[in-house]
């Protein structure tokens, strides 16, 4: 057998084996894309995305379609607090500055990464615009559990400022 066939089945082979490698040193308990990339880091004093991340979706609310969150202690001591947290900016409109955005966990210009679920991200409103860029931002706000209505937003900020 010529050293190329034997050389393009070893490269196949390792190719195949990579995935399978990767997922067994992953952590069990993250969805795969959460296995490699990470959310924006937590601000000094800020709260870490972890923490909104462990919210859930009410499974009884989801077999009518709607998608209301099922909050644990962590995060309802959270609510009507000031919180300050790192994220990377969705612009909801046109525009160099931003009063009105969401706040995400992960970068959005990640091809990799799942669309947000509702954990990851915050819907900001700010009394001052801030101007639009994709790096990481600090906003601080009053936190809003917010999902009650079924909307799939779970958290809100309405008088954000960025840091």
């Amino acid at each position: 057998m010529s050293p190329r066939p034997v050389l393009a089945a070893a490269l196949l082979a390792a190719l195949l084996a990579g995935p399978a490698a990767l997922a067994q040193t992953a952590k069990p308990d993250l969805k795969p894309s959460e296995a490699i990339w990470k959310p924006a880091p937590t601000p000094p004093g800020g709260v870490p995305w972890q923490v909104l991340e462990s919210a859930k979706e009410d499974p009884a609310a989801a077999k009518t379609g709607a998608v209301k969150p099922v909050y644990p202690a962590a995060v309802r001591s959270l609510a009507g607090k000031k919180v300050k947290i790192n994220g990377y900016m969705l612009p909801l409109g046109k525009g160099a500055s931003q009063s009105h955005f969401v706040l995400l966990a992960y970068p959005p210009d990640c091809p990799f990464h799942l669309n947000p679920g509702p954990q990851q991200f915050i819907e900001v409103k700010v009394s001052s615009a801030v101007p639009m860029n994709y790096d990481v931002r600090t906003i601080e706000g009053t936190l809003e559990l917010a999902g009650g209505d079924g909307s799939g937003v779970f958290y809100k900020i309405s008088d954000g400022k960025e840091m």
